[in-house]
């Protein structure tokens, strides 16, 4: 596993042991980023289920401005800490925050900051925590104006949003599907990538 493009390029990422965390692929990495395109750039990102902080790492390695990545996981905090020293370099104080906690204690503790670009990529078992996590930064006021959420769940997830989320595309790779999310958007069909 490797940061795909930006700054970082090539700077391999650890993960810890153990089938605790599910990385993100690189392909599927490489896909979504390319779908994103310039919303990445000068975004304050947040990612609530950091596992190894590849998608916030490479969000920052593409321009985004900073990045909050939270687990609960003391494992995953230690490989979060490790790769984004590993990317960040001496920009690491200055760009990342990363916080060892579950997502709600997160949200918690972020209440007054903005965010331009929100990943959930929670353990497949927890599909109440998209909806869930939503609501909670909804509410929070955190979501900036044109917010975009990317979701990684397992293809036959059914993933109930709140009110006023909506899916606008959905890219489909093997087992893993890939919604992104916009307040108030309309649903497009499902792409299948190769």
């Amino acid at each position: 596993m490797r940061i795909i493009s930006g700054e970082a390029k090539g700077r391999t990422l650890y993960a810890p042991s153990g089938s605790d965390t599910r990385p993100t692929s690189d392909k599927i990495r490489g896909s979504l980023f390319n779908i994103i395109g310039s919303r990445v750039l000068d975004a304050r990102v947040l990612d609530l289920f950091g596992g190894t902080g590849a998608l916030a790492l490479e969000a920052l390695s593409r321009g985004a401005e900073t990045a909050v990545i939270a687990d609960n996981s003391r494992a995953a905090w230690q490989a979060i800490d490790r790769n984004a020293r590993s990317v960040l370099k001496d920009d690491f104080e200055y760009r990342a925050n990363i916080l060892q906690m579950d997502y709600r204690s997160a949200i918690g503790a972020l209440s007054g900051q903005m965010f331009d670009l929100v990943f959930l990529d929670p353990p497949y078992r927890m599909v109440q925590a998209y909806g869930e996590a939503l609501s909670l930064l909804y509410a929070s006021d955190m979501l900036a104006p044109g917010c975009l959420v990317v979701m990684e769940r397992q293809k036959s997830a059914d993933v109930a949003l709140p009110e006023p989320f909506n899916v606008f595309d959905t890219r489909v790779y093997s087992d893993t599907a890939v919604d992104f999310v916009e307040i108030g958007a309309a649903r497009v069909e499902e792409t299948t990538e190769d």
